[in-house]
């Protein structure tokens, strides 16, 4: 009876807690109606990164445990997304359907309360940003196995869109049916990056097999979800949302497989101190132009976290160069280098500087 006594009591204070944890968020939310006012008065963007990064790095340097930090950032996510979602909900458009891995990162990143709107293909959700339709829009660029997503790398090519943000989110594959036995598979659908994640463990489980490319993971497990002789590879949310079973899970051949997605806007954000910056070109056709181009970032001691080539599709043999390098674009090493890079370059685009993910 004592213990009983002891742990009813300890239940009590965290009731107790729960109740203040409620009224303090209700507390923020006044104050927060307050801010959107605020800033529809002085006609000012209701959504801010920088001030949302702030916020969260802030909370986690403060945070001395044993609440776990990265909980603690999952829970203030969801409520800066209620938050914004009180001023005014953010609309986001991602390469859907419904329980794509990119509309699992849209909502990882924008949380809940925000607005989703699913489009067929990475073009359809770089014209809803442009034509306002959405506030953001959120497309895959890299994975850690397969590289580059090039369709989306040569949407950037045209479009006057920025990234406004990057995502990073591990991926794991899942092999799903209707009944979930591997018996019944005669044919497997697979978006082909997906496909090519988990080439190996398909190629000694299902020897023989048709693999068909869909557009999506997702429309791929929507498919088989009226197929009973097909499977899918797809992820654990899209066999709840298309109601299947999951014949084996984590089947992609590299266990550390981590995709990069890119969030879209028609402005990139002011700085964060932790931030990144993207950037386009074309060289001129001499020897040493590439050593030319690279060499103002070591000189400036910029960090080039990628580099990427692409056919311009403008003209026989010209290539698109894709970089990422670390630091901001108002940053005066940043400035400095983009300035002498320029000079050597036939073609030049800044796609943005943007927060960096935490990795």
């Amino acid at each position: 009876m004592k213990k009983n006594s002891e742990l009813q009591k300890l239940r009590s204070k965290i009731d107790e807690i729960d109740l203040m944890i409620v009224e303090l968020l209700n507390k923020r939310a006044q104050i927060v109606l307050e801010v959107g006012r605020a800033k529809q008065s002085n006609r000012l963007k209701i959504h801010s990164q920088v001030r949302e990064k702030a916020i969260l790095r802030k909370l986690q340097d403060s945070n001395t445990g044993p609440f776990p930090n990265e909980a603690l950032k999952l829970i203030y996510e969801e409520i800066l997304s209620a938050s914004v979602a009180l001023q005014q909900p953010l609309k986001i458009a991602y390469l859907g359907p419904s329980a794509t891995f990119t509309h699992f990162a849209a909502r990882r990143k924008f949380g809940s309360s925000s607005e989703y709107l699913s489009e067929s293909t990475i073009k359809e959700v770089f014209e809803a940003v442009f034509r306002s339709k959405v506030n953001y829009g959120v497309v895959p660029i890299e994975n850690s196995t397969e590289g580059v997503v090039n369709y989306t790398l040569d949407m950037f090519m045209d479009s006057d869109l920025m990234i406004a943000s990057e995502i990073v989110l591990e991926i794991s594959h899942n092999l799903l049916s209707k009944s979930g036995k591997k018996a019944d598979v005669r044919k497997i659908y697979s978006h082909p990056q997906a496909r090519a994640q988990c080439r190996s463990w398909l190629e000694r489980n299902f020897p023989g097999v048709q693999i068909i490319d869909e557009i999506s993971t997702a429309a791929a497990a929507k498919r088989v979800s009226r197929s009973p002789d097909s499977a899918a590879v797809a992820s654990e949310l899209a066999a709840s949302v298309y109601g299947l079973n999951i014949i084996e899970k984590g089947i992609e051949d590299n266990k550390k497989n981590v995709t990069r997605f890119m969030v879209i806007a028609k402005e990139s954000p002011g700085r964060t101190g932790k931030d990144k910056t993207s950037i386009m070109f074309t060289i001129k056709d001499k020897p040493g132009a590439l050593f030319l181009i690279l060499r103002p970032f070591s000189r400036h001691k910029i960090n080039l976290t990628k580099i990427e080539s692409r056919p311009s599709k403008r003209k026989a043999w010209e290539y698109m160069f894709f970089v990422d390098m670390g630091g901001h674009i108002d940053d005066k090493n940043v400035m400095k280098a983009i300035k002498d890079v320029q000079k050597e370059c036939l073609f030049f685009k800044v796609l943005g500087s943007y927060p960096s993910a935490d990795e």
